[in-house]
């Protein structure tokens, strides 16, 4: 995000980073960008870019070798273009860049996309045959963003077109006219699916969800900015109103899952035995918690709302709810999920897991609340640097690069793991890097 001056004004009249000296500033960012440059981006690209059938090979063991058959699911093939067209931008030097860029911008509009029904298919093989031809709101969210980074890179008018009708696309078949919001699952030619007797009480199918939602935001707000448009606009200020004022309660956390008119789905009252088999409807996701106070702090800007002191008055209360209830503080590093059991005092940690993606944007949006908070008790940069030091003694991987799938102290055998596949790739960490290095640097 750009300049937050009028946000920062609002709260402090002291110059943000104050307490904290220029030389950790630039000590730190400069650890971040050898990062960026030396075990991240360097190991992705060009290697993870297909030279025979186009798109993005993404499944890598975790000494970054290509394995198994290299199916293409259309969230890893947008990530990949949406961090590629980032990079080429800030390292133009760089030429491969573009070139994965364009490549991938290619096999979303050659192959991805659905000629006859619209729609990015869920996923094709290597090949680009399609195996899933069904789509989905998280999926197709993920190519806007993609096409809209590849707009500004590029500055093509075929690539804004092809933004325009994806979103379009969105438009006629996911959206809610009634009650707002995006249907998430959908059948190959549009049409929302729906729950009935027959649907497991575990699925995800025919609710709305937080998931794809704060992705609609983030999608929106790139978009905005190649195309600013009154339709575009509406939308972003609707799913920044929805998720702010619906889907986040009093205490400062998503709510999952909730039924088309925005019911939420809780089996908090459920029996035991229930709860456990439906926590993946109804937990407290922390690092999707931390990643929407940002999401939402930057649809404010996007959207030019001045004196905006609710949102940011939510943004803090997620950061501080996840500090509270998922926060190590001997090591650093957030726990991955709670539960709000009815019959136990406050939060209860169901998942100890330390995640990659949530251990990134949980320090991004450490050091943007010191930013705008500097004189907090809490003491953001405090943690921001805990979290930092976490995540290179526990998370990225010196020797082969990228980072691990989950914390090597909760989890060893990660180590051995995959280091990807079609559910990892690098937007999280790389955006999570890029904006840590520009606010320490006062860029942001």
């Amino acid at each position: 995000m750009k300049n937050f001056l009028l946000l920062i004004i609002l709260i402090t009249t002291t110059k943000a980073f104050s307490q904290n000296s220029k030389e950790e500033h630039s000590r730190i960012a400069n650890e971040m960008e050898n990062s960026i440059q030396t075990e991240l981006l360097n190991k992705w690209y060009p290697q993870c870019m297909d030279t025979l059938y186009g798109g993005f090979i993404s499944t890598f063991t975790y000494d970054f070798k290509p394995t198994g058959d290299q199916d293409k699911f259309v969230v890893t093939q947008a990530r990949h273009t949406w961090s590629a067209s980032k990079a080429a931008m800030r390292y133009p030097d760089v030429a491969y860049y573009k070139t994965c860029a364009t490549n991938g911008y290619r096999f979303l509009h050659d192959i991805m996309w659905d000629k006859t029904y619209g729609g990015f298919y869920t996923m094709v093989d290597r090949k680009g045959n399609v195996i899933d031809s069904t789509k989905n709101a998280y999926g197709n969210a993920f190519g806007i963003y993609a096409l809209a980074a590849y707009c500004k890179l590029s500055n093509d008018p075929g690539a804004i077109n092809f933004a325009k009708e994806a979103f379009m696309w969105l438009e006629k078949h996911s959206h809610d006219p009634v009650y707002k919001g995006y249907y998430q699952h959908m059948q190959r030619d549009g049409t929302p699916m729906q729950r009935n007797a027959s649907t497991p009480s575990t699925a995800e199918t025919g609710y709305k969800d937080q998931n794809s939602s704060i992705h609609f935001l983030e999608a929106f707000t790139e978009l905005f900015s190649v195309w600013p448009g009154a339709i575009v606009r509406e939308r972003l200020q609707e799913m920044f109103l929805l998720i702010r004022d619906t889907m986040i309660g009093d205490k400062g956390y998503l709510t999952l899952f909730f039924q088309p008119d925005w019911t939420p789905v809780s089996y908090r009252d459920s029996s035991d035995v229930s709860i456990k088999a439906h926590q993946g409807l109804d937990h407290v996701s922390f690092g999707h918690n931390v990643e929407t106070s940002y999401l939402l702090l930057e649809a404010s800007q996007a959207l030019s709302i001045l004196n905006d002191t609710t949102t940011l008055r939510i943004a803090k209360l997620m950061v501080d709810h996840a500090l509270q209830n998922a926060w190590d503080n001997k090591h650093g590093g957030f726990y991955d999920a709670g539960y709000y059991f009815k019959n136990k005092p406050g939060l209860t940690i169901v998942n100890k897991e330390r995640n990659w993606w949530s251990q990134a944007e949980e320090m991004n949006s450490l050091l943007l609340m010191d930013k705008l908070f500097p004189n907090d008790p809490i003491h953001y940069y405090d943690k921001f640097s805990m979290q930092w030091k976490y995540i290179q003694t526990y998370i990225i991987d010196h020797r082969y690069g990228d980072w691990y799938a989950n914390g090597t102290d909760i989890d060893p055998q990660i180590k051995t793991a995959l280091k990807g596949h079609i559910w990892k790739g690098n937007y999280h960490q790389f955006r999570a890097l890029m904006n840590c290095v520009d606010r320490l640097k006062g860029k942001e």
